[in-house]
């Protein structure tokens, strides 16, 4: 007997109006299974799709498929996919490295798979995902034909699930090191203790754009591991890389060698205390990154986030040299657009002199952001420029 979720009108009006979840509070009748797929239907009796149901989770049902007859079964998973795989042709041959599968942005709920070279990194991120592991990693393999897949679950939104959370290789092999080929820049990524599944895959349309766009003298700022130095270095006549961590820096020297760049110059500082300095000592600098980690990891953080960067934006703008641009971004879900345009308005007028607005940005074809789904986007951009 298929298992069945009675939803309000409120949750059957979500799915109408394009958003792919339902809350616990706006089901009325549960499944009485376990975590997997289940029919959805409304109060009237009406059958709205198929879903992920999460019995221990806030969202308790996420769409996976309007068709009430679909069968969830191995071939539905390798269609979509190999749906996802086919949005991302425009990078073959400008990087080994992308997002296969961003979630609800590519209709598959909880799931992410990125891609580095021949090898797999994947994320199962609910139960009701989790059900389906064997028929999800089957279909990988069938329609990206990897040398190995590792599953990065050591992330707290499984532990909200009620899922065990830990480094899993679930496929051939996986090495501790990954080449990342991007448009003439290489460096590696750590899919087993990286940032994110191994590296920020979706900074990279930002790391081309400000590569292009850079002269004299650059700063890039919460370097991590270099990605974006190595970009400016193509262009730049010198570029500081700074970053708190001394782990971090190492691979910015490493990556540089790798290139064969010698004017990149890292730097162990504070972020927010080497912009300062900077500013006294009346530095100035042509081109400026400014990526900072999501200050705002919850609603409540977001004053202080906002605080943050306001602080390294004004700071940043100040440090320009006349003609001078720089980008700078947020990952932070919670600091929306509004919000973070609102951020930089202040600091532009703080900062003092002509600043211009070059261009607004957002994520790339490999992270894609509904405009009916707010939670698939959280990263946003500018390019400003001092006349």
């Amino acid at each position: 007997m298929t298992a069945l979720a009675v939803v309000t009108h409120r949750g059957a009006a979500r799915w109408a109006q394009g958003h792919p979840w339902i809350f616990r509070s706006e089901v009325r009748e549960r499944p009485s299974t376990a975590a997997g797929a289940v029919l959805v239907q409304d109060p009237h009796g009406v059958r709205l799709g198929w879903a992920l149901w999460s019995p221990a989770s806030e969202i308790s049902l996420r769409l996976l498929d309007r068709d009430a007859n679909a069968r969830i079964d191995g071939a539905w998973w390798e269609a979509r996919i190999g749906a996802a795989l086919a949005r991302r042709a425009p990078l073959e041959g400008l990087t080994n490295a992308y997002r296969v599968v961003h979630g609800e942005g590519d209709y598959l709920p909880s799931l992410v798979i990125d891609r580095y070279d021949q090898w797999v990194v994947l994320q199962l991120l609910s139960a009701g995902l989790e059900a389906f592991r064997a028929e999800i990693v089957a279909a990988v393999d069938r329609v990206l034909r990897p040398a190995g897949i590792l599953a990065r679950h050591d992330v707290s939104v499984r532990a909200r699930e009620g899922l065990p959370t830990a480094v899993e290789l679930l496929a051939g092999e996986v090495p501790e090191t990954i080449e990342v080929h991007e448009h003439g820049v290489r460096y590696l990524a750590a899919p087993r203790e990286g940032q994110k599944t191994g590296a920020f895959l979706d900074q990279r349309e930002h790391r081309v754009l400000i590569g292009a766009l850079a002269r004299g003298r650059a700063l890039d700022c919460f370097s991590y591991h270099g990605s974006f130095a190595l970009h400016l270095a193509g262009r730049a006549s010198e570029v500081t890389a700074v970053d708190i961590s001394a782990a971090a820096l190492a691979r910015v020297d490493a990556h540089a060698a790798r290139n064969g760049f010698t004017n990149i110059r890292a730097v162990e500082a504070d972020v927010f205390e080497y912009l300062a300095a900077q500013e006294r000592a009346g530095a100035r600098f042509d081109t400026i990154v400014v990526d900072p980690p999501a200050f705002a990891k919850h609603k409540a953080s977001v004053p202080a986030a906002l605080r943050g960067y306001h602080e390294i934006n004004r700071r940043a703008m100040r440090l320009l040299a006349p003609g001078g641009v720089l980008l700078t971004a947020s990952c932070s879900f919670h600091v929306t657009k509004p919000l973070f345009w609102e951020m930089l308005q202040r600091a532009a007028s703080e900062a003092g002199g002509r600043l211009s607005l070059r261009s607004l940005t957002g994520q790339g074809l490999d992270h894609p952001e509904l405009l009916t789904v707010p939670e698939t986007g959280y990263l946003k951009g500018a390019v400003i420029q001092r006349d």
